[in-house]
């Protein structure tokens, strides 16, 4: 089956390319739109209501561009937002929840920790996931402020690492083995995240998963492109400047009212 449309893939900001840069390395061949909603972000303090119209109008904005699957590269929009995404759009859908299942079932003190949003923590398909493994321990931690600074561009400031430091902390001594990264902004924490972290300590995220789903919808439903357009495009609705830098200035960012 041939499918020469775009990926759409939309996040709060730019912490979903890390997600899009999973799905780019596994699927060269494949166009991609990539929404950055940073006029909005961060989604995690919102509340239900506010993340699935948001939501909506990123999907509304992809469609009009002819996207034929879309990922929701954004925990707290996926665990707040999918079930009526998938109800009121004709399109497949990926989205991208937190690894707790890797995590508990690889852990050897039955202690994870998450560091993820507010939105997602509250969510009723997180705690629903997290209820599935009542043998594991699972420290959870809400990461007030860092996604605010990853999109201020303030990602090795002082207040960073004091933040993850504080965050962290409790986690370490509580015996974790593995850190679950509920965020798709967190990855870019990952060099920071180590220092801190005993070596020990697995970190693990989504964006490998994310990427191996899409390619199987692709597959099973969708179709792959044969097109030989497969440069992505990066759209923003507020500042252009992070992302650009996030994406070494690869890449175009266009900033448009959506």
């Amino acid at each position: 089956m041939i499918n020469n449309n775009p990926i759409g893939v939309f996040d709060s900001g730019i912490g979903g390319t890390s997600i899009w840069s999973a799905i780019h390395e596994l699927l060269p061949n494949e166009k991609t739109i990539y929404l950055a909603d940073n006029k909005n972000a961060p989604y995690g303090q919102r509340s239900k209501e506010e993340i699935v119209a948001l939501s909506k109008k990123n999907v509304e904005f992809l469609l009009e561009n002819n996207c034929k699957l879309i990922v929701v590269a954004c925990n707290t929009a996926t665990t707040n937002a999918i079930v009526e995404l998938r109800a009121d759009y004709d399109v497949p859908f990926v989205g991208i929840e937190p690894a707790i299942k890797p995590a508990a079932n690889n852990s050897k003190t039955q202690v994870i920790g998450i560091l993820a949003t507010k939105g997602t923590l509250n969510s009723e398909l997180f705690n629903k996931t997290a209820e599935m493994f009542h043998n594991t321990k699972i420290i959870e931690q809400v990461g007030h402020g860092l996604v605010q600074l990853i999109e201020d561009g303030n990602l090795y400031s002082p207040e960073m690492t004091q933040l993850l430091e504080s965050y962290l902390q409790p986690m370490i001594e509580a015996n974790i083995d593995y850190l679950v990264l509920g965020c798709s902004h967190y990855p870019y924490l990952i060099p920071q995240i180590k220092k801190i972290l005993p070596d020990h300590i697995k970190i693990i995220d989504s964006g490998e998963a994310v990427a191996r789903q899409t390619k199987n919808l692709l597959k099973e439903k969708v179709g792959f492109s044969e097109s030989t357009d497969t440069d992505p495009v990066f759209y923003v609705n507020s500042n252009p400047k992070v992302l650009e830098s996030i994406l070494e200035y690869k890449y175009p960012v266009i900033k448009k009212d959506f």
